[in-house]
């Protein structure tokens, strides 16, 4: 994976702003393969929603936005406004892949999803180890395992 060098100050400038975290970046790397296992945990639960309403089509309110995923989407929007991320953001967000179609509004809001759950982790990571400054392998390791239960 190549990143512009203004991708990587983008994402140092995110976590600093999100939780007070120093990323290098190894971290961004880990950081995309997160938001792409979440965003896939995420579309799975939004398949079965779309099917059980008799549709092949997902919609942004098949995927289970929790309130408190719902409070870092707002966050996110916070942060965003002062880091501007959402180019950064667009780069590592794919759409994972189904055999569903997406409507052009869930297309649009998985970026703003991804970087909720961007928000989610970092605050994350701060609960684990409110001393945290540079997350290490078993930071990362320790806040997948809990998305995992959660998401």
């Amino acid at each position: 994976m190549t990143l512009a060098v203004t991708s990587v100050n983008t994402w140092e400038r995110f976590f600093r702003a999100a939780a007070g975290l120093n990323i290098d970046k190894n971290d961004i790397k880990r950081h995309q393969d997160f938001i792409d296992a979440r965003l896939r945990s995420l579309v799975v639960r939004a398949e079965a929603v779309a099917k059980a309403n008799g549709r092949d089509l997902i919609e942004l309110w098949d995927l289970p936005i929790t309130a408190g995923l719902q409070a870092c989407l707002h966050e996110f929007e916070k942060v965003d406004s002062e880091v501007d991320l959402t180019r950064a953001l667009r780069e590592i967000t794919p759409l994972p892949p189904t055999d569903f179609d997406y409507s052009e509004q869930t297309r649009n809001g998985l970026v703003s999803v991804a970087g909720g759950v961007s928000v989610a982790l970092a605050r994350a990571m701060r609960l684990l180890d409110p001393d945290l400054k540079n997350p290490q392998t078993t930071h990362w390791e320790r806040a997948e395992r809990l998305f995992d239960l959660l998401l």
